[in-house]
């Protein structure tokens, strides 16, 4: 598999099979992706709000409310400002849901994995199938659409 030069960064946690499946995906298209462990290495503030404003969404859309710590704190709460639960997120890193996707086509919160496939045009090598076994992309690199067996 030849190497794309693309520039690629993903927001990854490894414990994350959403995460995992994302970072192969991406892999699957010939790239290496900056990786960049945010739990080990969080954004800083003017990163996370540039990824939230490269998204189109607000903060409370990245919090990842699953996490013990979203309820500890009340965060689900609609009296925190998005500058409050930016803080949260900062002091907090595990309140980021992942994984996120940097690519010259866009940012996205790539939850499912396969939502890469709308920043990341390229050729996919081959196929896919995410760790649960739901196949994603034929032997050809199309996508497979749920529901049907070939790709369309």
């Amino acid at each position: 598999m030849t190497e794309q030069s693309v520039a690629v960064t993903i927001y990854h946690n490894p414990l994350c099979g959403t995460s995992r499946n994302t970072l192969a995906l991406i892999r699957n298209a010939g790239v290496e992706p900056q990786v960049i462990e945010y739990l080990k290495a969080p954004p800083d503030r003017a990163t996370l709000q540039q990824l939230v404003a490269r998204m189109g969404i607000a903060p409370r859309g990245l919090l990842r409310q699953k996490e013990r710590t979203y309820a500890e704190l009340g965060l689900g709460d609609s009296h925190w400002t998005d500058a409050q639960l930016l803080d949260q997120m900062l002091a907090h890193p595990i309140l980021i849901n992942r994984p996120i996707v940097v690519t010259p086509w866009g940012v996205r919160l790539c939850r499912p994995s396969e939502v890469l496939l709308e920043i990341l045009p390229l050729p996919q090598k081959g196929p896919f199938t995410k760790e649960d076994g739901e196949a994603v992309l034929d032997e050809s690199g199309r996508r497979i659409h749920p529901g049907n067996e070939q790709a369309r």
